[in-house]
């Protein structure tokens, strides 16, 4: 650790004030007169760096008062308090601090120079023991923390891309509402002329039988070309103009939409006198075009229904923490959560067997399985590519692969990809955490991950006991 020039260098430290600090309290005076002796102390304003990203980790730190707080390049924070002892420590294996470290108050360090680890270890072995404990509980928190980072990345791509996909089918209700009201009153008010006009009976008849068997009698929304729409559009506002219907292109583009042909109207005008046939043909686009509109609010309301059905699922929202639980459905469930991920370039193939039966297991854990391979497959193909995901018995195990056709991963780090902060992607795209998880949540389910990979297929291969089975 550099010294910066605008920092205090304090001559001496005194063995009393690094007593204060639990690691050396019970020292003997001469043991800490030999670490005082040997250690360098700084006095440093607050907001000030001690430490720059990529410095040479050599110095074990000791905070005698104050706080220092350390940021990484992808956003991860850690801080250290008072009477903390942090930096480099025996036995580590760091080389070099992987983020900048301001105080975050007038703070004051001891610092000693990792020269002195080896006769620190041999004059004081009870020490080096605590010092080993606090390197571990720093490596404990940090994962900790590192995972919890992870997971909040992966809740937060789901939610944007949930939000995303909420937001379509909900905006599309909301516009087909609107319209709704538009219709009905348009409805209403044609009925009304119609009613003071004195349209005759069996002209409401044939009205009224025509709007209520009118979706079975146009069937499903055909999708036309702009080409084949125009030709028809063109053939009913000839029509319209030739019968002296008003408002012509508003109402055949809307007949148009709502399936209307030349004949439909042909036949209208056989059943509805002249004077009546406007008022009716605005009654009846305004009456087809309400029936259309409660379909799409029915599909729309529908799609927000089963995305919050799969939330709840893929969660397990109000459920045992581990109980039997239906593989399938967890992928299915995975699948619609990583909808946004994959619509736009992934194609996905399953191929279960679906006579597998359900394993006692955690299944939001699973689930992370699932969402992690998934992601990191999509990842892999740069959002184009196949991805298949194949279920199957193997012996006394449900296994499940996920498999992609991205470039492979190269022979070199195929051993590592499941190291903890191990990562090929761009710093702040990932952590090197997911596949560390989904390891450790398969072990935690007595099973296994494996992977096979070669340019073009890439499978990860994942195995969970069947009921009753025992880890093999």
């Amino acid at each position: 650790m550099d010294t910066p020039a605008n920092l205090n260098s304090v001559a001496a430290l005194s063995i009393e004030e690094l007593r204060t600090v639990p690691v050396f309290e019970d020292l003997p005076d001469e043991d800490l007169r030999w670490l005082t002796s040997r250690m360098s102390v700084l006095d440093i304003p607050e907001g000030e760096i001690v430490i720059r990203q990529g410095d040479p980790a050599d110095e074990m730190v000791v905070i005698l008062e104050g706080g220092l707080r350390s940021e990484r390049s992808d956003g991860s924070l850690y801080t250290a308090q008072a009477k903390q002892v942090t930096g480099l420590l025996p036995y580590s294996r760091l080389t070099h601090y992987p983020g900048t470290t301001r105080t975050s108050a007038r703070t004051r360090i001891a610092r000693l120079h990792k020269q002195y680890f080896e006769e620190l270890h041999h004059r004081f072995p009870q020490i080096t023991g605590r010092l080993v404990h606090v390197l571990s509980d720093r490596v404990r928190e940090s994962t900790a923390t590192d995972q919890q980072r992870e997971k909040m990345m992966a809740l937060g791509k789901l939610s944007a891309g949930l939000a995303h996909e909420l937001n379509n089918p909900a905006s599309a209700a909301g516009r087909s509402a609107n319209t709704l009201k538009k219709a009905l009153t348009q409805v209403r008010a044609a009925a009304l002329k119609l009613d003071r006009g004195g349209l005759p009976q069996d002209s409401r008849v044939f009205l009224a039988e025509l709007e209520l068997n009118w979706a079975k009698r146009a069937g499903p929304r055909e999708a036309l070309d702009s080409l084949d729409r125009s030709d028809r559009e063109e053939t009913i506002s000839a029509w319209l103009r030739a019968h002296q219907v008003e408002a012509v292109w508003d109402l055949a583009e809307s007949l148009v939409d709502l399936g209307c042909t030349k004949e439909t109207l042909e036949e209208v005008a056989q059943k509805v006198p002249a004077e009546f046939l406007n008022d009716v043909l605005l009654r009846m686009a305004a009456a087809f075009t309400i029936s259309r509109l409660a379909d799409d609010i029915e599909s729309s309301t529908g799609r927000i229904s089963e995305l919050v059905q799969a939330i709840k699922e893929y969660s397990y929202m109000d459920q045992a923490a581990e109980q039997e639980v239906d593989i399938h459905q967890g992928i299915e469930n995975t699948l619609i959560m990583l909808r946004p991920k994959l619509k736009n370039g992934v194609d996905v193939e399953r191929v279960y067997d679906r006579t597998l039966p359900r394993v006692c297991a955690r299944g939001s854990e699973l689930n992370q399985i699932w969402t992690n391979l998934i992601v990191n497959a999509a990842d892999a193909m740069n959002g184009k590519g196949k991805l298949t995901v194949r279920t199957s018995r193997d012996n006394g195990y449900v296994k499940v692969e996920v498999q992609d056709t991205g470039p492979g991963i190269p022979p070199e780090i195929r051993n590592r990809i499941f190291e903890p902060f191990f990562t090929t992607k761009p710093v702040g795209e990932g952590t090197g955490l997911g596949l560390d998880t989904v390891m450790k949540i398969a072990r935690n389910h007595r099973g296994n991950v494996r992977v096979e990979s070669k340019p073009g297929d890439t499978r990860f291969i994942v195995r969970i006991p069947l009921p009753g089975t025992l880890n093999s």
